[in-house]
């Protein structure tokens, strides 16, 4: 049985929260329990400072997120889960990679084409003003995350395939010239991954800060369904399930037989403090062990380090033997 080698890196910049959960953490646990299935996780602290210069907001993080996978029960004896900073072969090889790759490509970059687009409709003067190394080539940090550990997979949302279309170009004017020691990687873009409203009823997401976080306490969880936006419809009318953020969440946790029925309510004009209520008390039986959990490991960082430690010594053992043939086929080697 030939094993596909899968790769997902979490940037740590915010606090994991529902939207989180379904559309990233809870598919990829489940591909990793797979056994023709291999998966790396990791931290992506390096990426983080792109965005993020708040240095207890991204220590923070990564302590969130690494308890976070773990109390949601991921087997680190079967995956590599580290952090991308305690591997220091990446950065050599981001600027191996960086070396080979081509201005022009780093420029048609979206996150650096939008960039230099708002300086100019504010008619900034310099249309980089602002613009950091950091963010103009984060695309070659990525495909060194990729390629050292020569992923065949990478799940990666709409707005990254290009990225990964930049790591495939890296590679293969790498192989070209050097020899082929990298493998080619594929976007794994899940067109059924489920996506859900946050508060406001945008896409959850941090940027919006419109979120639920996955494990916030239960008083606090209530709280934040509640402020979920609804329509005006009075208890008694009929309610359309498919436009409402409720729903949507219910129907990311639930099972089918639970989705039908709460239809059915919505159908017959349930109001909606019932429905916010019932949404609740659901998530809230769903996520109490894993959340008692996480509570523990967030009390217990020397715990969460040594796991992190653990796939780092994993994930070095393969880094530095494919760094020493990079290293060979660029010419950096010993003289005698």
């Amino acid at each position: 049985m030939s094993t596909i080698r899968t790769l997902t890196g979490i940037t740590t910049t915010g606090t994991p929260h529902l939207g989180n959960y379904v559309g990233a953490i809870r598919p990829a646990i489940k591909s990793s329990l797979q056994d023709d299935t291999e998966s790396f996780f990791f931290l992506a602290d390096y990426h983080a400072l792109i965005k993020c210069w708040d240095p207890e907001r991204v220590h923070e993080s990564a302590r969130e997120i690494a308890a976070t996978w773990l109390a949601l029960g991921l087997d680190t004896d079967r995956v590599t889960f580290y952090r991308q900073s305690d591997i220091p072969e990446i950065p050599e090889l981001c600027w191996i990679l960086t070396c080979m790759t081509a201005k022009g490509l780093m420029n048609r970059a979206h996150a650096y084409k939008d960039a230099v687009q708002k300086n100019e409709e504010s008619d900034a003067k310099d249309p980089d003003k602002g613009i950091t190394m950091g963010l103009f080539s984060y695309p070659v940090l990525m495909a060194a995350d990729i390629l050292m550990f020569n992923a065949h997979k990478v799940p990666v949302g709409k707005d990254q395939i290009q990225h990964l279309e930049m790591a495939r170009d890296i590679a293969g004017r790498f192989n070209h010239h050097y020899g082929e020691l990298f493998a080619m990687p594929e976007a794994v873009v899940g067109d059924t991954t489920a996506v859900l409203s946050g508060l406001d009823g945008r896409k959850m997401s941090k940027s919006y800060n419109n979120t639920i976080p996955l494990f916030v306490p239960e008083k606090k969880l209530r709280k934040l369904i509640m402020k979920i936006k609804t329509n005006s419809l009075e208890p008694g009318e009929p309610k359309d399930p498919d436009s409402c953020t409720l729903f949507e969440i219910w129907s990311a946790f639930a099972t089918a037989d639970e989705i039908a029925a709460k239809r059915r309510q919505y159908e017959e004009g349930a109001g909606w403090g019932q429905l916010k209520q019932e949404l609740f008390e659901y998530l809230n039986d769903h996520l109490a062990d894993p959340r008692a959990r996480y509570e523990e490991l967030m009390q217990d960082p020397g715990y969460v380090e040594q796991e992190l430690r653990k796939g780092a010594d994993k994930a070095r053992n393969e880094a530095s033997a494919r760094l020493a043939k990079v290293r060979q086929a660029v010419g950096i080697r010993p003289l005698g």
